[in-house]
């Protein structure tokens, strides 16, 4: 498993490039602005795109979705369902400009060559939002930050539901590397011991 990562538009959105390296078949997560800009990076990575996964429904991260959906024909596009008519923050309706758009929820497995990508659904900072977990590796969205937690005081956020989110992903098994929707990079078992919002989540 490889996985590289770029930053994209206005707020900076981590868009991450999930890489089986030995089928040489790739997950773009999040592509949230600048299409050519990651088709570019794909590109450099000749790699096969099988999906384009979405963690949740916000405009900085699904931004450049009709892009690469217009040149990346072949490649699945998933997101939840909750989110698919939009979150009302900048509203962009996927289940309207994607023909054929693809829908996960808690529990569903995808597979990318050898890599299981396992979908757990953590609703609060937006009612469809997700977070992918590959083998060690927790792609959180906007759910958790190092050290913070998304907002949600969003329409359709929710901040009970965002703290249920947050002590279900504490409470996996193991530690896991954490990759966020913006900022920097931790793990769970950093945020379990550091996290307040994650402390408070798990009284």
């Amino acid at each position: 498993m490889n996985i590289k990562s770029i930053q994209v538009g206005g707020l900076a959105t981590n868009c991450y490039f999930l890489i089986d390296e030995t089928s040489g078949k790739a997950a773009v997560i999040d592509p949230g602005d600048e299409g050519e800009r990651i088709l570019a990076e794909l590109n450099k990575l000749d790699v096969q795109v099988e999906y384009i996964l979405l963690t949740h429904g916000h405009y900085d991260h699904i931004g450049a979705v009709a892009r690469l959906h217009e040149a990346l024909p072949q490649a699945e596009v998933y997101i939840h369902k909750a989110d698919s008519k939009g979150t009302g923050f900048h509203v962009v309706a996927l289940a309207d400009q994607i023909a054929g758009l693809r829908y996960y929820d808690d529990g569903d497995i995808l597979t990318l060559g050898a890599l299981a990508i396992r979908v757990i659904h953590t609703p609060g900072h937006t009612p469809g939002g997700v977070t992918l977990q590959v083998e060690d590796v927790l792609f959180t969205g906007d759910t958790l930050f190092a050290g913070s937690m998304g907002r949600s005081d969003f329409p359709g956020g929710n901040t009970q539901q965002l703290f249920a989110s947050l002590k279900k992903l504490a409470q996996l098994e193991g530690d896991y590397q954490v990759l966020p929707g913006h900022e920097m990079t931790t793990t769970l078992d950093v945020e379990r011991k550091s996290n307040v919002f994650v402390l408070e989540a798990l009284k």
